[in-house]
């Protein structure tokens, strides 16, 4: 590469000053060179886990049940079938299993060295795939000096002095450990590692929260993931809006959790009290039990609320979605899409209907306190500041299009336009300005932005909602044929390979291999659906994590795995408890389909890292040029 222009020549001076000497350079380029020759690393795609911790935990800690295949692949000739299920469960959780062994005092020297041999050779062959430097950085800093000499052993007996020297080495450290009573505290290391080199970038396709009880349980630890990226789902978007302070998405927020009798989030995990909130419904509603007494009060603010909302932000074109106004209390009826329906109006007393959308008295005190609540959470602020560093409301990685949703479709097939904030915007556009205004809500929380958040969640036309949400009349309306709720033409678009192609030609993806990952809307199995979409260039990942989701989806989620040679799903059946997973050691079934496969291996020049590594060599090359050609003299 020839710079021979001024700005070049400044550019290149300045990225002499990392390089004291041509040698070093030239160093650099030889790593970076051979860094590209590496095999792609492997990724695992996650959707709508909802709150359900356990599974999600134990599948994070099997790696989708790649680990069990690793072990039967490599060490299926030394352990019997019970020996590999054992070693798996110490994998999964090393430090429960290791104390299980020292209560029934099978934890011998024998035992520890053959467990440390095992695992040694799994993270040696699972790191094959990174740099030394990297694999490195991925050891515990306490044990990183013992993981790094292990590794490099080279696990035979040796026929040489030098080899035998050196194995003698190897098993003096672990002698050394061993008798130091230490050697919990290396399994529990050499566990971290392998599953940290198992998976290389972990994504989530949205919906972290709600349903399940324990999405803060979730939170935490993704928040100790290595190499971790989240796209924002529906239910992440209301929690990252009543963090932010908006009143609709705190009342939705608490709906939720009441409804899906999930309150232990609030409280326990969140410190949000709902004390004051029970106090006061035992007096609103003094004849019903006390939790659904504070459902209904918590429903009939979120719905005043969205009636302000929806009337000082007309662009939002969700008129329909205002039905207080509309309820007849003499005639027990409400008029929905001009036709009148039965209305169950009993608990509906802190209505007025002269002005159905205004909040008593009772009703601002009680939302002013939550939302104080909500905003002065510490661990709730640590879990969405998280969600907004690591989170985008679209991702584009390594040639796939990433995102929870969808992209907003007219029934032809073209993008919908919507006009907000005086702009008419669709496709990859109106993403970016979802994803902007997100972003404004939390970190400048003006009103437009945080009504925006409500939006996001619920809309019509939403990119993470796409449906019409019948949610007043599934409360309030016994005439189930007005709760169906119609879908963006995007979910049955989503099917024609040529619609697809045009959603990843807008985002820059016109490379045959590229594909759309998506969730939100679970997949019927047992009624015979596919995730795969368009001939395979769409996959929809929510295979019901979500326990209230499995008896239609048949299944307890899909994890899908992008590796060097591929892309396979891996279905989950349903998982019973930790508890029983440490015990018993039961793990969970998965099943492989494999439904790509390369014509070649991918590498890491392959990937968007090898993109910014390729032109950084490319920089390196021109500096070591203009180096030698006598344009720019290093420091000696």
């Amino acid at each position: 590469m020839e710079r021979n222009d001024t700005n070049d020549l400044k550019y290149l001076r300045l990225l002499a000053e990392s390089f004291p000497t041509v040698e070093a350079l030239c160093s650099e380029i030889s790593r970076i060179s051979a860094q590209l020759s590496l095999p792609k690393g492997t990724e695992h795609f996650m959707s709508d886990v909802h709150g359900e911790y356990e599974a999600f935990y134990h599948i994070m800690n099997n790696c989708s049940g790649v680990i069990r295949e690793k072990v039967d692949l490599w060490l299926r000739d030394e352990l019997t079938a019970s020996e590999e299920d054992a070693l798996c469960t110490l994998i999964y959780y090393p430090d429960a299993i290791v104390k299980q062994h020292r209560k029934a005092g099978t934890d011998t020297p024998e035992w520890y060295r053959d467990q440390i041999g095992h695992m040694v050779y799994l993270a040696r062959m699972l790191s094959s795939k990174y740099t030394r430097r990297r694999v490195r950085e991925l050891m515990p800093e306490e044990w990183r000096f013992i993981l790094d000499e292990l590794l490099h052993d080279q696990g035979d007996e040796g026929e040489t002095e030098q080899e035998r020297n050196r194995k003698r080495y190897h098993n003096a450290i672990v002698d050394s450990v061993i008798a130091t009573d230490s050697a919990r505290g290396l399994i529990c290391a050499l566990a971290s590692l392998i599953k940290s080199l198992a998976v290389a970038r972990l994504h989530v396709v949205g919906d972290i929260y709600d349903r399940g009880p324990k999405s803060d349980h979730i939170m935490d630890v993704l928040m100790q993931h290595h190499s971790v990226d989240i796209e924002w789902g529906n239910h992440d978007i209301l929690w990252m809006g009543a963090a932010s302070g908006s009143d609709v998405c705190i009342a939705a927020v608490l709906r939720n959790c009441l409804a899906y009798d999930n309150t232990g989030i609030l409280e326990r995990g969140y410190a949000i009290p709902l004390r004051p909130l029970a106090l006061s419904c035992e007096q609103l509603y003094p004849d019903l039990p006390v939790n659904k007494a504070m459902l209904q009060a918590a429903t009939v603010m979120m719905f005043k609320l969205e009636g302000q909302l929806i009337r000082r932000n007309p662009e939002f074109e969700l008129d329909e979605r205002c039905y207080l106004h509309r309820i007849d209390f003499e005639n027990g009826t409400v008029e929905i899409g001009g036709s009148v329906y039965p209305c169950r109006t009993d608990h509906l007393n802190t209505l007025d209907p002269e002005d159905p959308y205004k909040l008593t008295e009772t009703e601002e005190g009680i939302l002013e306190r939550l939302r104080s609540a909500f905003t002065h959470s510490f661990r709730l602020r640590d879990h969405i500041t998280f969600l907004y560093r690591r989170g985008w409301l679209y991702r584009v990685f390594n040639g796939n299009l990433l995102f929870h949703g969808c992209v907003p479709l007219n029934e032809d097939g073209t993008f919908h336009v919507k006009t907000l904030g005086g702009k008419a915007r669709s496709g990859k556009a109106f993403m970016d300005y979802c994803d902007q205004m997100a972003r404004r809500a939390f970190y400048r929380g003006d009103a437009y932005a945080l009504d925006f958040m409500w939006y996001l969640w619920c809309g019509s036309d939403s990119p993470v909602c796409g449906r019409e949400i019948k949610t007043f009349a599934r409360a309030f309306v016994p005439d189930e044929s007005t709760w169906e709720e119609p879908r963006d033409p995007y979910y049955h678009l989503y099917n024609d390979e040529k619609i697809c192609e045009m959603i990843l030609a807008e985002f820059g993806l016109t490379d045959p291999d590229s594909r759309i990952i998506n969730g939100h809307t679970p997949i019927r199995v047992t009624h015979g659906e596919s995730p795969l979409k368009a001939g395979g260039k769409l996959i929809v990942i929510d295979g019901g994590f979500c326990r209230a989701y499995q008896k239609t989806t048949g299944i307890a989620g899909y994890t899908l795995i992008a590796n060097s040679h591929g892309m396979r799903l891996m279905s989950h059946q349903p998982f019973t408890t930790l508890q029983d997973a440490i015990s018993t050691g039961r793990d969970i079934h998965s099943q492989s389909f494999e439904f790509v496969r390369y014509p070649k291996r991918k590498y890491s020049k392959d990937t968007d890292h090898g993109a910014v590594l390729q032109e950084r060599r490319d920089d390196l090359l021109a500096l070591l040029a203009a180096c030698r050609n006598g344009d720019i003299n290093l420091q000696k």
